[in-house]
């Protein structure tokens, strides 16, 4: 861990020290060269207040843009190819945004000479920020062939497959980065890879336990690709622990095109993709999150400080309701709402609501119908608990038996709760564990589709709800 975290501090160094100078040259190229141009004469280099100013904040806005798109994760994973695009594609972003930021009102001889400008910024930043970019990414990939780095890897599955994909991998000159830390049976015969060394660290429905106990970053699944049922249980077991998925291909899968090369030094893998939306959408998001979230707390706290006095003076008991929920990746966390029940509703042990719910006050009723009584979970968002889109967050009690008619519920911590989600809007409250089941379809169809826009529409026909007081 701390390792990773020096390595992130190097990129965001090279990055902040690389965009410092290629500002600081910029500036010298418009001194030097446009000014003289313009004026007749030579003008001299100077450093004055709007620079020292522009060299604080410029650096940041570069690292800023870096950030939007993933370019300080995974930092272990990056390779070149990938360091070239995403540098070109930030350089020509920035550059456009600082141009007609600060430099269009630059007074120059003609406008041929902002072309000129334009270009000098992007190739300094592009040349210098990249250089750095990729001599780090170079030596950590000299590291990971070199197998000083790896990812803690475990093989679901004993069998000839597991036993030849083990021995690619280890007999390979440059390692792709995985390394061994045993495998798990996914039948009582499949023990072949034990005959190699490698340890046997349970069976598949023992996966949870060994990625905690072994740190383990990646997962091959080496069973008949044949056997979908399986090898679907096998990804349903594994979804929510942040590990990655890799299955071994047949020529069927490699013909249909479902192998994708990453690596040329790699194995043939079909990677269970985990990336949902891109990088920049992600942080996107938790802008707007961020953003949205304040600013209701803010010109809503009026009106907040009326439903507190409503619930309040309606029944006995407190104002909020805190409640253990299941967030990203398994984490539990405190979810916060107005108190819609009586405040023993629960004397006799988890309960799911219904429309006719005795358990409900008055005022309770009418929050639940608009929504309004989730509200205060605006302060989840902030904290980072939740998101404003996302399926909602359950209880471990019944996401246990949840997952004991339908395994693919995990699929659901891939990313954060939400306020409200698609099937939210669908089905409203869950009144048994059927009707969370088929919730369940439109939360994961959410997730395969996660986009901003569909995060807009969901967000839209959330507002009619609480107009029209349809919540059920």
């Amino acid at each position: 861990m701390i390792a990773r975290k020096l390595q992130t501090a190097k990129y965001v160094a090279a990055d902040l020290l690389g965009t410092a100078l290629a500002w600081t040259l910029f500036h010298v190229f418009r001194k030097a060269y446009l000014e003289p141009i313009k004026y007749g004469y030579e003008v001299g280099v100077t450093f004055d207040a709007h620079f020292w100013w522009a060299l604080l904040g410029v650096p940041l806005f570069w690292a800023g843009l870096y950030l939007s798109i993933g370019g300080y994760s995974d930092v272990y994973r990056r390779f070149r190819i990938k360091e070239l695009g995403q540098c070109l594609l930030i350089s020509l972003l920035g550059t456009v945004v600082i141009f007609f930021a600060l430099l269009l009102d630059d007074e120059v001889a003609g406008y041929r000479y902002y072309y000129r400008s334009f270009l000098a910024l992007f190739l300094l930043h592009f040349g210098i920020t990249f250089t750095l970019r990729f001599l780090i990414t170079s030596r950590t990939v000299r590291r990971v062939h070199a197998r000083v780095i790896g990812f803690n890897t475990v093989l679901v599955g004993g069998n000839e497959r597991a036993l030849a994909i083990h021995q690619e991998i280890e007999g390979m000159p440059k390692s792709p980065g995985n390394r061994f830390v045993g495998f798990v049976s996914v039948n009582g015969g499949d023990q072949q890879l034990g005959n190699t060394g490698l340890a046997r660290l349970g069976k598949w429905t023992d996966l949870r336990k060994v990625i905690g106990e072994h740190q383990v970053e990646e997962a091959i699944i080496a069973v008949e690709s044949g056997e979908h049922a399986h090898i679907s249980r096998i990804i349903n077991e594994l979804e929510g622990t942040h590990v990655r998925i890799k299955i071994i291909p047949d020529m069927y899968d490699i013909m249909a095109g479902s192998v994708k090369m990453t690596s040329i030094f790699g194995a043939p893998l079909i990677e269970v993709n985990p990336q949902i939306m891109p990088a920049w959408q992600f942080a996107l998001k938790r802008l707007i999150d961020i953003v949205f979230s304040a600013v209701a707390l803010l010109l809503l706290s009026p009106f907040l400080l009326a439903i507190a006095l409503l619930v309040k003076t309606s029944s006995p008991g407190p104002v909020f309701f805190r409640q253990e929920r299941i967030g990203r990746y398994g984490r539990p966390f405190r979810i916060i709402k107005f108190r819609s029940m009586y405040s023993d509703a629960e004397k006799a042990g988890p309960q799911l609501s219904s429309a006719t719910d005795p358990r409900i006050t008055p005022i309770g009723r009418f929050l639940r119908r608009t929504r309004l009584d989730e509200l205060p979970q605006f302060w989840n968002v902030l904290k980072g608990d939740m998101s404003l889109v996302g399926p909602r967050p359950e209880r471990q009690f019944f996401i246990d038996r949840i997952t004991e008619v339908a395994p693919h519920y995990r699929h659901l911590h891939k990313v954060r709760p939400g306020i409200t989600s698609w099937g939210q809007v669908k089905f409203g409250y869950a009144e048994n564990v059927d009707q969370m089941v088929r919730r369940l379809k439109y939360d994961i169809l959410y997730i395969e589709n996660m986009s901003l826009a569909v995060d807009l529409k969901i967000l839209a026909y959330t507002v009619l709800i609480m107009l029209k007081g349809d919540g059920k």
